[in-house]
């Protein structure tokens, strides 16, 4: 059942961005009067597929993409037969080069205005809740790989590249993690001390995404829910009971706990509660999995901002945007040989782990969000085959007044068509391999 979410969850959002995105090809070229032969969600075989007027719409089996037939346009389906005739009135290479400019722009763009109305939405309908960076009042607890970078427990993160930290999710911003020369400054036992993040810091994260919360903030915690029928409902432990002790071991913050039964995993273990100002011994026997079955309830206080449509309006564009900015970021790393491009990249695989294995629409569309502002972003890129190889391509015969020979951009295609289909063949596999090593 999880790996159904995650792949219905895939093929949701793949769907709505990629028939979005064609739907901009589709619209601009029926604007300027071009003949639009076929519009297909999904590679075939066919699912389904019905002709309205001179454009048959299909619904193919492979949710991996899809594709807008042009009638008299060099494309992926390499039908070049009727480019040896006299182009017709209706057909792509008989437009103007600026209307096909904007032909093969429609869905980049129509995917940018895509992942900002999303963000935008959220913010208006669902707010903010964040974690002010006043109420980690503890400092944090490093796991390994914030041990790593230097820090201790119990810093206090103050500064972020010298600016006050206000939200702590903030640590973990791409802006950070992707940055040059990025550092962070904590407190530590009265002194201010600069923590830098290294060149290599997101390359040796991608090894394990559990790394990615590299430290976290101390959490004085009480017991919520307890599970039925679980060491902690069969010891006695309540919703509201503070955990002050386990084999004598002082307990103070969740990681404590956490920690301590870490080493009790399958074990009987000794509880010390304090329960309405009153100590409670309760005796219980740790799960395999190192849990007792309870959720804790934070003692954090975590606040919550509303969004006008005003103030929802260039938030969601500048983070919509800010996507962009990282995905630069990231290809500067990976060209500088700071970052391995087969940690980095995902294909189909490692995008449905990102949706996980369960939903949650405001997760969903978040996601679905990003998505299609890379989406936009990587079919920009000039690369023969994709939107941005034509967009190269027009705007050289623009600015010369030159058109590239049709043979010359049907080689462009075969070219680019390569290296998509090995870019994807290398994507699959390294997702594999991820999930085997």
């Amino acid at each position: 059942m999880d790996i159904l979410i995650m792949v219905g969850q895939l093929i949701l959002g793949l769907t709505i961005l990629v028939g979005l995105h064609e739907l901009g090809h589709m619209l601009t070229a029926k604007w300027f009067g071009m003949r639009v032969e076929k519009y297909a969600i999904g590679f075939p075989p066919k699912i389904f597929s019905k002709k309205i007027g001179e454009t048959e719409y299909m619904l193919g089996l492979i949710p991996l993409g899809g594709f807008v037939k042009i009638s008299g346009m060099v494309d992926e389906s390499l039908d070049t037969e009727a480019l040896q005739k006299e182009p017709e009135p209706y057909e792509f290479r008989a437009k103007p080069a600026w209307q096909r400019l904007i032909v093969m722009m429609g869905g980049i763009i129509v995917n940018v205005i895509t992942g900002i109305v999303i963000f935008i939405a959220l913010n208006y309908y669902y707010g903010e809740t964040y974690l002010p960076a006043s109420e980690v009042k503890y400092g944090v607890q490093p796991n390994e790989m914030g041990q790593d970078l230097g820090f201790q427990a119990g810093d206090k993160i103050v500064a972020l590249n010298g600016k006050p930290l206000e939200k702590f999710e903030d640590v973990y911003s791409m802006d950070m993690l992707l940055g040059r020369d990025s550092y962070y400054t904590v407190e530590r036992k009265g002194e201010q001390v600069k923590i830098p993040i290294p060149v290599d810091f997101m390359d040796r994260m991608a090894d394990n995404k559990e790394r990615m919360l590299f430290v976290q903030p101390r959490v004085p915690f009480v017991v919520g829910e307890v599970a039925p029928n679980s060491p902690a409902s069969k010891a006695g432990l309540q919703a509201g009971d503070y955990i002050r002790t386990v084999n004598g071991e002082s307990i103070q913050f969740f990681n404590d706990i956490q920690a301590v039964l870490q080493k009790y995993a399958g074990k009987p273990v000794t509880i010390g509660v304090e329960r309405d100002k009153e100590l409670v011994t309760l005796n219980a026997t740790v799960n395999e999995d190192a849990t007792l079955g309870f959720y804790q309830k934070p003692l954090l206080e975590y606040a919550t901002r509303d969004y006008s449509l005003g103030e929802s309006i260039p938030l969601g564009t500048n983070q919509a945007f800010g996507v962009i900015t990282a995905n630069l970021k990231g290809f500067g790393k990976i060209f500088r040989g700071e970052v391995s491009a087969s940690k980095s990249l995902s294909g189909p695989i490692g995008i449905a782990q990102i949706f996980g294995d369960t939903f949650n629409w405001y997760k969903f569309w978040s996601i679905t969000g990003m998505l299609s502002m890379v989406l936009a972003f990587m079919n920009f890129l000039p690369i023969p085959a994709l939107d941005g190889g034509h967009v190269v391509f027009l705007t050289y015969e623009m600015i010369s007044g030159r058109k590239p020979s049709d043979n010359f951009l049907e080689n462009a295609q075969k070219v680019g068509m390569v290296l998509l289909l090995g870019l994807m063949a290398f994507a699959i596999f390294n997702d594999v391999f991820k999930i085997i090593f």
